[in-house]
């Protein structure tokens, strides 16, 4: 029988040319950007590092809308407006493909298979040394996740692309010989204005932090795989920097759907979405902060996993 939420009728959202507003959004994304490194460093450093961090958060955010398709139908077209990293640390190559890997639902909190998961398979946790244990604990908190999240991902990524190359991975490869092409174009931009390179740096960092509020509870070990992926109703300025991927049911389930038709979509069929993932939902991103700041959420080793053939 088919799941609930992909009986509803998306086909009217769907779009069929140029989306004009995404495009929009993509280019004033990277004029702000240019904005604030040259004209921001001369009124506050901090702030300079702050707006940087926000922009990189939704230039990722865009770079998610590009993978999936927007604004254009031509992937060249896409990959080429996304391809300054402003996020610094991750080839949009690897993010492309990752992700695409991650949207197969039936492997979700696959400690194995989902590469976008922290859950642990038991039995490697089981072997952790002790110290290991309580950086992972730590990020299974939503400040941790924000604050050491980014560094623990990129170091467990890079090192799985490293042994990828090795293998003879040559897409890997490729993909971070890109990166390093659109980096040194990013630096070369950075090295004419007014802004220190820490300050690029640490607004990336930043910008990814404020991603992991996203990720942090998207999805649950759950033994149906679309019960696993969570809404958040929210409407605020992280609902807009995610893009509305807080409505994530509804991004797993029509992911060609743009992210500006979102809140329309959920809107007009919420108890089919909510029935989609057996109500597992928050009413915003305040409640999400109230209950998980300093708490984990789940724990790291997958709690299901002993159940899997």
């Amino acid at each position: 029988m088919p799941n609930p939420g992909q009986e509803v009728d998306c086909s009217k959202l769907l779009p069929c040319r140029v989306e004009w507003g995404t495009l929009a959004l993509i280019l004033g994304c990277y004029g702000l950007w240019l904005a604030v490194l040259f004209w921001m460093p001369g009124v506050s450093l901090a702030l300079t590092v702050f707006c940087l961090g926000v922009l990189a958060a939704l230039h990722s955010s865009l770079t998610h809308e590009a993978l999936h398709g927007h604004p254009f139908r031509n992937r060249l077209l896409n990959e080429a407006l996304l391809f300054l990293p402003l996020t610094l640390f991750i080839p949009y190559g690897r993010f492309r493909d990752t992700h695409l890997a991650h949207h197969q639902d039936e492997r979700l909190t696959d400690p194995y298979d989902d590469p976008e998961t922290n859950f642990q398979d038991p039995a490697i946790w089981a072997q952790m040394p002790g110290w290991r244990r309580v950086i992972l604990q730590v990020n299974n908190t939503l400040l941790g996740r924000v604050l050491v999240g980014p560094l623990l991902g990129q170091i467990c990524f890079m090192a799985g692309d490293w042994r990828a190359a090795r293998r003879g991975n040559r897409n890997v490869a490729r993909d971070w010989v890109l990166h390093g092409i659109g980096v040194t174009l990013l630096l070369g931009i950075v090295a004419v204005t007014p802004a220190p390179l820490w300050a690029l740096g640490l607004g990336a960092y930043m910008g990814l932090g404020l991603v992991k509020i996203r990720t942090f509870l998207e999805h649950r070990a759950h033994s149906d795989c679309h019960s696993r992926t969570v809404v958040i109703e929210d409407s605020g300025p992280l609902a807009w920097l995610f893009l509305n991927n807080n409505l994530h049911i509804v991004h797993h389930l029509h992911p060609g759907v743009p992210w500006y038709a979102l809140p329309r979509l959920y809107r007009e069929n919420r108890d089919s979405f909510l029935g989609a993932n057996q109500g597992y939902h928050y009413p915003n991103y305040k409640e999400v902060m109230a209950r998980y700041l300093l708490r984990s959420k789940d724990p790291v080793p997958h709690p299901l996993w002993s159940s899997k053939d």
